[in-house]
């Protein structure tokens, strides 16, 4: 009888404990993320300053990189231009290493460090730093507080050293001779360099910034007649990028050109107003 119930209790012993592993597994399942979640404290620069939360940046994995390159574009055009003016370095230059350096913001070394160009601290570098894998394992890299702290570095990187002066001497719409003075100065061993940034700035209209800030008016026509403002598509256009060029919205400019889906054809004019009796 005693066995009987010994073994019972055993039994008992054996089910409870199968029953709470299958529970554990199942609490403690993975769940897929479709996003990728940062969280960076911001350095307290005086004692008596409250300590501030960290700041969550969710960048989404999960969206097209054509879109994500736009993101990108829409958020750091303003500041690529600015440096142009300022130092001289082609909008479109700038921003086109932005986007192959950083993976348009998305890059493990941008994240973390705020690095869009992947400048390394070099001798002299007295600011905050991070190590990360590149060429060797654990180099060491700038990190900045601010991203526009990066394409300011960018800027003084390329005038402060000699290497790179000729690249001064070219004209600030010639984007092509620029990068490819870019490689030949040692900026990037990479021989497919050069293509890859007139790639990038052709898909993506980027020489428009430079023509910005160099006054130019390009494809761009008013008729003294009828007063009818309009655009002909050039190769690398979007609804997207010639709406932003003209502030207008792509819906609206469907709206004003009777266009049923975002499809352009190169030659194609669009106008860039209501018009009547269209």
């Amino acid at each position: 009888m005693i066995g009987r119930i010994v073994t019972l209790l055993l039994i008992c012993i054996i089910c409870f404990s199968s029953c709470k592993s299958k529970k554990t597994a199942v609490k403690h399942r993975k769940k897929h993320n479709t996003e990728r979640v940062v969280k960076v404290r911001q350095p307290i620069e005086e004692k008596n300053t409250k300590a501030e939360e960290p700041e969550v940046v969710v960048v989404p994995v999960n969206i097209p990189y054509s879109e994500r390159v736009a993101n990108y574009i829409k958020e750091y055009s303003d500041i690529a231009k600015e440096e142009m003016l300022q130092y001289g370095i082609p909008a479109s230059i700038t921003l086109a290493q932005g986007i192959l350096e950083s993976g348009a913001g998305a890059g493990e070394l941008t994240m973390k460090a705020n690095n869009h160009f992947g400048i390394k601290c070099h001798t002299g570098w007295e600011g905050d730093s991070v190590y990360h894998d590149d060429d060797e394992r654990g180099e060491c890299f700038r990190k900045y507080k601010d991203p526009k702290y990066s394409y300011r570095d960018h800027s003084l990187f390329l005038t402060q050293r000699s290497r790179y002066q000729d690249l001064f001497k070219l004209r600030k719409d010639d984007y092509k001779g620029w990068a490819k003075g870019l490689r030949k100065a040692g900026y990037a061993t990479d021989p497919k360099y050069p293509d890859k940034l007139i790639g990038i700035i052709e898909r993506y209209n980027l020489e428009a910034y430079d023509n910005e800030v160099l006054g130019k008016k390009v494809n761009y026509t008013k008729s003294d007649d009828s007063k009818i403002s309009t655009y002909t598509v050039q190769p690398g256009d979007t609804l997207y990028n010639i709406s932003r060029r003209f502030n207008l919205t792509v819906e609206t400019l469907k709206e004003y050109n009777g266009l049923k889906n975002n499809d352009l054809a190169i030659g194609q004019m669009l106008y860039l107003h209501a018009v009547k009796n269209q």
